[in-house]
């Protein structure tokens, strides 16, 4: 027996011996990125002179000494040249097929008066067969230079529209996406030139508004859930057409340093080409989608079925989108008190409560993340409320829920601690302020402005993450513009000197970080993404000079150099 323990603890000692003797072997990097600032938004260490990657993971972020023993003849070398890098950015709140078709239809983004968007639906026109569909978005009444005469409460009519379209539909959404303008043509199909008689009245829709004149005849405006009264009528994309805009929205990710997408609510459909693309290869951006609460039979399979997390981490479902109230733009939003320019008017509430609370009672159960569009402060509050009914009844499941409310734009003030009382992310993307403040006091007033309205900092503050983005198409993607609103709180054209309510500004820290760990966190993914540490995706954005320290007046003029993603280059400015 002695003999055998004897024999038995030499050999222990003899692995042991061998094993320190032995070096692990070196792993090998595929890609070394050094020679410019890099920032990590890793709590540990802020700022590394390189990174090295293995296929799609960091494998090594600190000096460059360190990083080069990673090297080897198959390791692809990026040397940034001064050029900075983060974290692959996140679009925390965007329409991705809507990016991809604004792209393919009339985008009227840029437009600054009315006789502009005539003019572009004239040449659309002479290209079109009679009959064919008209398509556009991307107006804004409230950012153009000249307003025409014939307006009915502040909204352009159709006549004009309609003298140069009288073979064609045409339907044109509002850049909020929250109203529409449509010819006669289009209104003679849907069946709404005509005033209404005794029986159903086409022009009153739950949740809607068909804007009319004086004399009772629609003006062209169709508000919120009214717009469903032409778009009805307005064919199906092709699936050849759909690929198209697909391939168009991932592309324009890429130009844009964008390397996850949080999708605001999509339907069957659009998952189903998802699944496709991420089938031939083709999802070439991390999805994060909301299903649409519009469908409920869709609401009930996926409750059935449960959330679907990625393990590719390429198309990931585990949330539902309410959109409970309209836009500010077209007095959509819901608001506690009338609007200051239309008095009398309080906005839509556009989702029944009751359907917020059964949905938020449904998403603890099953678990599923909700997100609830809000701008007014009468739905921010609404739907707290709702939520906080929902987490006290299933008190065991709601420990770690992530609710979101998307935009938050404009909050009583008692509201703002409630977000974090409640661990409810504000979802909030801050171009539109420098999109929206000019003429947005016009509807709030002064102090329902300065109180809350793009209460960024008192948020923070607070101890909730905020999600930045920039709700595209609503506005382009570009998340450069998104990140000097959120520092400077200026128009893009730098004004006003000092910024909107300069108190309620974020710091660059804390903007890098709503665009990177804090949108990975509201998704459920800061583990994967959202920071360079070691483990996490091989997902990187290089800019061509440093956020963090470039002059403001110089912020703008900053372009995305790179984008990197799955630990590959998927887009180089200069190729």
């Amino acid at each position: 027996m002695r003999l055998r323990n004897s024999i038995f603890w030499r050999l222990i000692l003899l692995f042991i011996i061998l094993t320190a003797c032995t070096s692990p072997e070196k792993q090998s990097a595929t890609l070394l990125i050094y020679g410019g600032p890099i920032y990590t938004v890793d709590t540990i260490q802020s700022t590394v002179e390189a990174v090295a990657t293995k296929d799609n993971k960091i494998l090594y972020a600190g000096s460059l000494e360190d990083a080069e023993k990673y090297k080897d003849d198959q390791t692809q070398l990026i040397d940034l040249e001064g050029k900075t890098m983060t974290p692959g950015l996140i679009e925390g709140h965007g329409h991705f097929m809507g990016l991809g078709y604004n792209e393919l239809n009339l985008d009227l983004m840029n437009t600054t008066s009315y006789q502009e968007i005539v003019d572009a639906v004239a040449k659309a026109v002479e290209k079109a067969e009679p009959g064919e569909w008209i398509t556009g978005r991307g107006w804004h009444q409230s950012k153009w230079t000249e307003m025409p005469s014939d307006t009915v409460n502040g909204f352009q009519t159709h006549y004009r529209l309609s003298e140069v379209s009288p073979d064609n539909p045409v339907y044109l959404g509002h850049a909020s996406g929250h109203a529409g303008f449509a010819n006669a043509a289009a209104m003679d199909i849907a069946g709404l030139q005509v005033l209404p008689k005794d029986g159903v009245n086409k022009f009153e829709v739950e949740g809607g508004e068909v804007m009319r004149d004086q004399l009772g005849r629609p003006t062209g405006i169709f508000n919120e859930r009214a717009q469903g009264l032409i778009t009805k009528h307005i064919p199906e994309s092709t699936p050849e057409k759909d690929a198209k805009a697909f391939e168009l929205a991932v592309a324009a990710c890429h130009r844009n340093g964008i390397t996850g997408f949080h999708d605001a609510g999509i339907g069957r459909k659009t998952i189903t080409l998802y699944e496709e693309m991420k089938a031939a290869d083709k999802m070439k951006v991390r999805m994060y989608v909301m299903v649409t609460g519009r469908d409920k039979e869709l609401l009930s399979e996926w409750y059935q079925k449960g959330p679907f997390i990625d393990p590719g981490h390429l198309v990931t479902i585990r949330s539902v989108k309410l959109n409970c109230d309209g836009a500010l733009g077209s007095r959509g939003a819901w608001l506690l008190e009338p609007y200051t320019d239309r008095p009398g008017h309080f906005g839509l509430e556009t989702l029944p409560m009751a359907f917020v609370k059964e949905t938020a009672l449904n998403g603890l159960q099953h678990g599923f993340q909700v997100c609830s569009h809000a701008i007014g402060d009468r739905a921010n509050r609404e739907i707290l409320d709702r939520y906080e009914i929902a987490f006290d009844e299933l008190p065991d499941l709601a420990t770690d829920h992530r609710f979101r409310i998307e935009h938050a734009q404009h909050l009583h003030p008692d509201d703002i601690p409630r977000f974090a009382q409640l661990g409810v992310i504000p979802a909030m993307q801050a171009v539109h302020l420098s999109s929206d403040r000019p003429w947005a006091i016009d509807r709030l007033g002064e102090q329902r402005i300065k109180e809350g309205a793009y209460m960024w900092q008192a948020l923070l503050q607070s101890g909730i993450p905020i999600v930045n983005g920039t709700d595209v198409p609503v506005e382009p993607l570009d998340p450069i513009a998104s990140l000097y609103s959120s520092v400077s709180r200026k128009t893009l054209k730098g004004t006003p000197e000092g910024g909107y309510e300069p108190e309620q500004k974020m710091t660059r820290e804390q903007a890098l970080r709503s665009y990177t760990l804090d949108a990975a966190y509201g998704a459920f993914e800061e583990d994967i993404k959202g920071s360079i540490t070691v483990g996490k995706l091989a997902d990187f954005t290089i800019y061509s000079q440093d956020l963090m320290r470039v002059a403001e007046e110089e912020f703008l003029s900053t372009e995305i150099a790179m984008t990197i993603f799955d630990g590959k280059v998927v887009y180089d400015k200069d190729e």
